[in-house]
């Protein structure tokens, strides 16, 4: 059961919550198992049986599967405030297509599945907003297949550095380690490392442990190896 008020209106504020009436969220809520899970530990393996989706209020889960070469991908980072596995409520999946790890200690409400899509059917117009939400993922998944699809690894880390600074000023922060992005990329991490000292030589990014500067935008989009 989740009571705590704080972590109610967390739970209140995201959009798969946000319009549902007063009762229904104390529904959710009294069906609610609040998890503690420390890094490294696993919260579901692909294949599990998929009955409930997760809302994660602090730390990191990495969201990641096994290709068909026996590799580990990185499908996702979820940061604190987001959801995950939600997408199963509407897919009729049996099993989570991914595995989910803690990357830090988190805090996280595990959520009935068949419950809440009771909810919906009861409050249909919330499936509006719910589907503008996915409709965005679903760009951002498009943007993602694009970049694994350019020619070659520099081109996929030159991409990802522009997408990735923050309101445009040039300056990312990694908040996940280096080896993780590489994997997003479908790159190896040293072929990630050999990429940014490139750039650090041409004097085109600057990098100081987690954080990247991009000194020079038109020679990163000009930039090839």
């Amino acid at each position: 059961m989740l009571t705590e008020p704080s972590l109610v209106a967390q739970l209140r504020r995201h959009h798969l919550f946000s319009r549902l009436p007063e009762a229904a969220l104390q529904e959710v809520c009294a069906s609610a198992n609040l998890k503690r899970l420390p890094a490294g530990a696993a919260l579901f393996h692909q294949g599990d049986k998929a009955d409930r989706f997760y809302f994660l209020f602090s730390g990191q889960v990495k969201l990641h599967r096994v290709v068909c070469d026996g590799q580990e991908k990185l499908v996702e980072i979820i940061r604190a405030g987001e959801s995950f596995a939600e997408a199963l409520l509407f897919t009729g999946a049996p099993h989570y297509p991914v595995s989910a790890t803690a990357l830090k200690t988190c805090q996280m409400a595990s959520l009935h599945a068949s419950q809440y899509r009771r909810l919906l059917e009861e409050h249909p117009s919330i499936c509006l907003d719910i589907l503008a939400t996915l409709s965005i993922r679903l760009h951002e998944r498009l943007n993602e297949i694009d970049t694994l699809t350019l020619a070659n690894a520099s081109h996929r880390v030159r991409r990802f550095l522009a997408q990735a600074q923050e309101a445009g000023d040039g300056v990312i922060m990694l908040d996940v380690p280096k080896r993780l992005v590489a994997s997003k990329l479908g790159i190896q991490p040293e072929t990630f490392s050999r990429i940014l000292h490139r750039l650090i030589d041409s004097k085109v990014i600057a990098v100081q442990r987690r954080r990247i500067e991009i000194i020079d935008l038109q020679g990163l989009n000009s930039y090839d190896d």
